[in-house]
C-alpha cells in the first residue's frame, strides 16, 4: 500500500490508512516535519515472512521545501530484551542539497509493445544521500587467457541509503504510480536546489 499528496491532513489520513500503528507513526513524522510545509509524501507498508512469523513494515517519505525525511517502523516480537512485542520507530531528516542520487528503476513487461503511459509492473525507488554505501569488489583480470599474475581487485562503490520496491502485483497500480509522481517530485526538488547553489 503506498499512499502519496502534499498536505499535512493528507499525510496523517495517509498514515491512518496504513492501519499500522498510527499515533506512533504519526507522531515521529510529525516531530521530523516540524513546521514545514510538505511538499510531497508516499506512504509503504510491506509485510514480510520471516520464519514462522509474519512483520509488518512502514516507510514515510515526506518532502519539503529543504528537506526530505524519511521514517520507518518495525514490530518486533517479544524477545530477550522486551517480554511484551514492541515496534522501533527511526526518522531522519536530510538536507535536499546532500541528495546525491535519486533512481527509478522501471520493469516493463513486453517492451517490443511499451505504450508511453503505460504503468510499470515494478518500481524500485533508491534514494542516496551518502549515508551509507555498498562496495563490491571482484578480482580484477586482464584480456590475456594464460596470464596467472594477480591485478588486485576491481569495483564499484554504490550509495545506497534507501531502497523502496513496488510492484503492480503486491501493490496494486495506483502504488506504483504513487511512487513515480513521489520520485518525479524528489528530482525535480534536488535539480532545483543543485540550480540554486
Amino acid at each position: 500500500m503506498a499512499k502519496t499528496g502534499t498536505t499535512t491532513q493528507g499525510l496523517r489520513a495517509a498514515i491512518e490508512r496504513s492501519g499500522y500503528y498510527p499515533a506512533l507513526v504519526a507522531e515521529a513524522v510529525e516531530a521530523a516535519v516540524g513546521g514545514e510545509q510538505i511538499s510531497s509524501y508516499l506512504v509503504h507498508q510491506e509485510t514480510t515472512f520471516d520464519s514462522n512469523e509474519v512483520r509488518r513494515h512502514v516507510t514515510v517519505l515526506v518532502l519539503t521545501g529543504t528537506r526530505f525525511i524519511v521514517s520507518h517502523t518495525d514490530e518486533q516480537a517479544a524477545d530477550s530484551s522486551s517480554p511484551t512485542p514492541y515496534a522501533t520507530t527511526s526518522t531522519e531528516s536530510v538536507k535536499l542539497p546532500r541528495i546525491s542520487s535519486v533512481v527509478v528503476s522501471r520493469v516493463v513487461a513486453n517492451p517490443e509493445s511499451y505504450t508511453p503511459g503505460t504503468l510499470p509492473r515494478e518500481v524500485v525507488l533508491t534514494i542516496g544521500w551518502g549515508a551509507v554505501s555498498r562496495i563490491d569488489l571482484e578480482p580484477a583480470a586482464c584480456g590475456d587467457p594464460n596470464c596467472d599474475a594477480d591485478h588486485g581487485y576491481t569495483g564499484s562503490s554504490t550509495a545506497d541509503d534507501l531502497s523502496l520496491r513496488v510492484s503492480e502485483a503486491g501493490d496494486g497500480p495506483e502504488a506504483v504510480r504513487q511512487t513515480l509522481a513521489f520520485a518525479q517530485a524528489l528530482s525535480e526538488a534536488t535539480a532545483a536546489t543543485a540550480a540554486t547553489r
